[in-house]
Order: C-alpha cells, then sequence, then structure tokens
C-alpha cells in the first residue's frame, strides 16, 4: 500500500496535489489503454500464444515489440495501482 501524508492547511495547496495524482493517474490509464489496444492487436493477428509458439512464425522485431508492450503495461499498471491507492485513501 501506497500512503501519503500532507500537512498543510492551505486547502490550495492540497488540492493542487490531489490533482496532479489525478492527472497522473488518468494519463496513466490512456497510456494502458493504448498499449493492451497494441498486445490485443497483435494477438488478434497471431493468436494468443506464448513466445516459444511464435518462434520461426513471426518476424522477430514484431516478437519483441509484442513482449516490450507486455513488459510496459505491467510497470505502468504498477505505477497506476499505486496512484489509484493514493486516490482511495483521500476519497
Amino acid at each position: 500500500m501506497t500512503k501519503l501524508t500532507i500537512e498543510t492547511d492551505d486547502n490550495w495547496t492540497r488540492e493542487k496535489i490531489k490533482l496532479a495524482i489525478n492527472t497522473e493517474a488518468q494519463l496513466l490509464r490512456k497510456t494502458a489503454d493504448k498499449i493492451l489496444d497494441k498486445i490485443k492487436d497483435f494477438e488478434n493477428r497471431h493468436g494468443r500464444l506464448d513466445r516459444e509458439d511464435l518462434y520461426g512464425k513471426v518476424d522477430d522485431m514484431e516478437l519483441l515489440e509484442w513482449e516490450g508492450e507486455i513488459e510496459t503495461l505491467q510497470k505502468v499498471q504498477a505505477r497506476l495501482k499505486s496512484l489509484e491507492e493514493i486516490i482511495f485513501e483521500y476519497k
């Protein structure tokens, strides 16, 4: 769980921090959606297989890109989860 403690009497500052966190979370959601679209497109063309099944059937660069998209998606989702925990705590 991610915990963020902000001590301020300034409501404007508190709201700006909340807005920044919400904006970043929104950007991460959009990024995750775009990555998912790329992964789905690849899997629609080649089937949902693992790397060994695709070896020799798919261009190596395309296979590397698919694997990279999956890895990037995992990182984006982890960052988003962290921010969403902060957002949830403030609701």
